[in-house]
């Protein structure tokens, strides 16, 4: 039996720490260290020059030959064909790099993503505990059962850990026609460390790069394909992309997140006839563990969109640089390098836990609705009218801001979120979805002739609170359709804080509320004298009611409200 030794990793990759695996003694690998094989770096390439340089002028007709082309899932969206991105790659039991990192890249980038695990680790934060490298035969009839099925676009390779593994893989992507493949060459960690034996290096060089669309090294793994070719500076990584390029590859993007002395994160693409420089700032952050598997990855699924290679490796770089930032705090784990958050939706929730409950129809019982005029009116800021209701006794607010900036608007729905959920009471925003989704609110309202709710449901997900209104039986029964939360029915009384407004009396509000399968909050026209009387029609789904002026165009919105509330609960029917 021979082994393998992986020395503490800190790069993006998908092993990290000390760990012995063993293998067979057929793919036996060798644990010398790669950086000490082939040191002539320049001549490698100039060894392969001659026969590459002919593969070069037919690529498209060559290695490339069982290849979709690039272009061609331009039109899959007409045809119902989904974006598909098949990884093969090693798992992180810890969730932060490989084919983990891999699918939720692609599920954030709005792509499908098939999986194909070449190796399985017992991995956290801290290190690796265990490997376990899965049958070459069993890597090649997982190749086979994802190919021979689905309508894979783009292959991405990530770990792997022995020559046959390679085999298999070349021999199925030349049997079934893919649009890309993209090679992470997963040998090396950020410190140096040694990822994969030094057998790997010829297939790689020779074979499996003659056959990729873009090959992604960072600035070690650039070193350790030229033979220990020193990289230190931008002009170097620009002469590795050209060296490696004459390996075969169409396209090469060597990664500079580990370069030294650089204020920003520069990446070279060369794409063999233009060198680009792509720059993106350097986020102070230890979790960034995944980094590279997530570029590779966001790569892949944006050209199985159908975009070009360029396009495709800015936007997936514009990704990882955001998603670095929102998860430049998080806290998983206790070791040196964690993961990061690809849907950018951790915060948020932690931000909501203890304070995040399901909705309830009491929720609408007296439901308070912002008005930037009245405010402005009487000297109050939006944030000290929501802290009056809700201390008077609102038991939701919604804010309501039809001529506000938007920036002057999100900044005051930021400071109200965490006011509203201190006293446990939900925050809406009225139609502006984007300012919900910013300002992370419970929901919104939205009215018949705003975005349709399915929409609203997809953007804001299923645990937030969606309100539309009604003014008769059919819109009710289609909101219930399309999966709103409740319904808002008015207006009842003619009012003055929405301009041709019809009304539908309380038989029009009775209607709605008997044909309703959703709660019902009555709104337009509704104040202090005639409260009761809406509360008293004791129809069934009648949760409460909604009201602007009649809080906010006065001098004491607090005591307003609590006077208003005590008259609603005399007149709500007793159960």
């Amino acid at each position: 039996m021979g082994e393998l030794v992986v020395i503490k990793t800190t790069r993006a990759g998908e092993l990290c720490n000390l760990v012995t695996f063993k293998r067979s003694t057929s793919d036996h690998m060798n644990s010398a260290m790669l950086s000490s094989s082939c040191p002539q770096s320049h001549c490698l390439a100039s060894k392969q020059g001659n026969a590459i340089h002919k593969l070069h002028s037919e690529r498209a007709y060559g290695s490339h030959s069982s290849r979709v082309p690039m272009a061609a899932s331009s039109s899959e969206g007409s045809n119902g064909r989904i974006p598909h991105v098949l990884t093969v790659a090693g798992s992180d039991s810890g969730a932060g790099a490989g084919i983990q990192a891999d699918l939720k890249a692609c599920a954030a980038l709005g792509v499908y993503c098939s999986t194909v695990i070449t190796a399985v680790t017992a991995q956290n934060t801290v290190g690796v505990q265990g490997v376990n490298i899965v049958p070459e035969e069993f890597v090649a009839e997982q190749l086979k059962s994802v190919l021979s099925d689905m309508q894979v676009g783009v292959v991405k390779t990530g770990m792997l850990p022995s020559i046959g593994a390679v085999k298999v893989l070349l021999q199925c992507i030349k049997e079934f026609p893919i649009q890309a493949l993209i090679v992470d060459p997963v040998m090396v960690s950020t410190s140096g460390d040694v990822l994969a034996g030094s057998s790997v290096l010829p297939i790689f060089r020779e074979e499996l790069l003659p056959m990729a669309d873009l090959v992604t090294p960072n600035i070690k793994e650039a070193s350790i394909l030229l033979g220990g070719m020193v990289l230190e500076t931008v002009a170097d990584m620009r002469r590795a992309a050209k060296s490696i390029y004459d390996m075969g590859p169409r396209n090469v993007l060597v990664k500079g997140g580990d370069l030294p002395d650089s204020l920003d994160a520069v990446d070279v693409f060369f794409d063999g006839e233009h060198l680009h420089e792509l720059s993106s700032r350097r986020i102070n952050t230890w979790n960034t563990h995944g980094t590279g598997c997530t570029l590779a990855s966001g790569i892949a699924a944006e050209l199985a969109k159908g975009l070009p290679m360029l396009s495709a490796i800015k936007i997936s770089k514009r990704f990882v640089e955001t998603a670095l930032d929102y998860g430049k705090d998080i806290f998983i784990g206790c070791g040196p390098q964690g993961p990061f958050d690809h849907l950018l939706k951790l915060k948020n929730t932690l931000r909501r836990l203890g304070a995040h409950r399901l909705f309830s129809p009491a929720d609408l019982f007296l439901y308070a609705v912002t008005d930037s005029g009245m405010n402005k009116k009487w000297g109050r800021s939006i944030n000290d009218a929501v802290r009056a209701a809700v201390e008077g006794g609102a038991t939701i607010v919604q804010l309501r801001e039809k001529n506000m900036e938007t920036r002057d608007f999100l900044e005051a729905a930021q400071e109200c979120v965490p006011l509203c959920r201190s006293y446990g009471v939900p925050l809406l925003i009225n139609d502006r979805v984007d300012i919900a989704l910013a300002c992370d609110a419970d929901g919104v309202h939205v009215g018949q002739s705003d975005m349709p709710l399915s929409v609203v449901r997809s953007l804001l997900g299923p645990e937030k609170i969606i309100g539309v209104s009604c003014k008769n039986p059919e819109q009710a029964y289609q909101a219930w359709i399309d999966g709103a939360d409740y319904i808002g029915c008015g207006g009842v009384f003619p009012t003055n804080t929405k301009a041709n407004n019809q009304t539908i009396g309380l038989d029009g509000l009775k209607a709605v509320c008997l044909a309703s399968k959703l709660p019902v909050v009555a709104i337009g026209g509704i104040n202090m004298s005639n409260a009761g009387s809406v509360m008293e029609i004791d129809a069934p789904n009648l949760a409460g009611v909604a009201v602007v002026s009649t809080l906010f165009d006065t001098e004491c919105v607090s005591s307003t409200t609590q006077k208003l509330h005590a008259a609603l609960k005399a007149a709500a029917p007793r159960t």
